[in-house]
C-alpha cells in the first residue's frame, strides 16, 4: 500500500508539472531504458534518442495515464513502442527466434550419453563450476561482472532484452511478457538459453583464471 501511495504522489507530481520530481525520475530510469532501447536500435545515439523521445511522451501523456500498470511498467511500454516505430531493426517473430537457437545451452559431450546407466547426468568432473563466494565491489566480482555484460551484449536480441529486463532490471515475468508481446513458454526458453549462456562464459573465465 505504501508503494502505491507513493507512486500516486509522483504521478500527481508529475501532472503538477514538478520539475524536482521529474529530474528524479529521469536520473532514476534513464541508464535501464537505455540498455532496453539499445536491445532494439544499432548504436547508442539512437538509443539515447529514443529514450529523449520517451520522456517527452511522458511529459505529453501523463495526464492520460489510468493506472492500469504501474509507472515503470508504463513507462518501458512506452519506450518499447517508439524504439520499434523508429523502423531501424525490426524484432524477428518468437518462433524465428526460438528456432534459431534449438541447440542446447551446455555442449552434450558433458553429459553421460544415451544408454549410460546415468544417461544426461554430468559426466565427472563436468559439473558447472561453483562461483567464488566474493564481497561486493571486490576485485574478481567486478572481473565477472565485466564477463558477465560482454555476453549479454553477445546474446541474440531477444533473449539480451528477457535476461537484461529479468536479472538486471528486476522485472518480473508477466511484466516481461506484456512488454515484449512474447508468451510466458517463450520467456523461459528465451531466458534459460541466455542465462545459460552467461553462465557457461564465466565457467570458461574462472577455469582459465585458475
Amino acid at each position: 500500500m505504501a508503494a502505491a501511495a507513493d507512486e500516486s504522489e509522483v504521478i500527481a507530481a508529475l501532472r503538477a508539472r514538478d520539475e524536482l520530481v521529474f529530474a528524479t525520475l529521469v536520473d532514476e530510469h534513464t541508464p535501464a531504458l537505455l540498455r532496453v532501447a539499445r536491445g532494439y536500435v544499432p548504436s547508442r545515439e539512437i538509443a539515447e534518442e529514443v529514450v529523449q523521445e520517451t520522456w517527452i511522451a511522458l511529459v505529453k501523456g501523463i495526464d492520460k495515464f489510468e493506472g492500469r500498470s504501474s509507472l515503470r511498467t508504463w513507462l518501458f511500454a512506452v519506450l518499447i513502442n517508439i524504439a520499434k516505430a523508429r523502423g531501424i531493426r525490426e524484432r524477428r517473430s518468437d518462433d524465428a527466434e526460438i528456432a534459431a537457437f534449438t541447440g542446447g545451452t551446455v555442449e552434450s559431450s558433458r553429459f553421460r550419453p544415451p544408454g549410460d546407466r546415468w544417461a544426461g547426468h554430468w559426466k565427472s568432473g563436468e559439473q558447472p563450476a561453483p562461483f567464488p563466494e566474493t564481497p561486493e565491489g571486490s576485485v574478481l566480482g567486478r572481473e565477472l561482472a565485466d564477463v558477465a555484460r560482454a555476453e549479454l551484449d553477445k546474446l541474440p536480441q531477444r533473449q539480451r532484452q528477457v535476461v537484461t529486463m529479468r536479472d538486471m532490471l528486476g522485472f518480473d515475468s508477466n511484466e516481461v511478457c506484456e512488454l515484449l508481446e512474447i508468451s510466458a513458454a517463450n520467456q523461459r526458453v528465451l531466458l534459460h538459453r541466455g542465462r545459460a549462456a552467461v553462465r557457461q562464459a564465466l565457467e570458461a573465465y574462472l577455469a582459465e583464471r585458475s
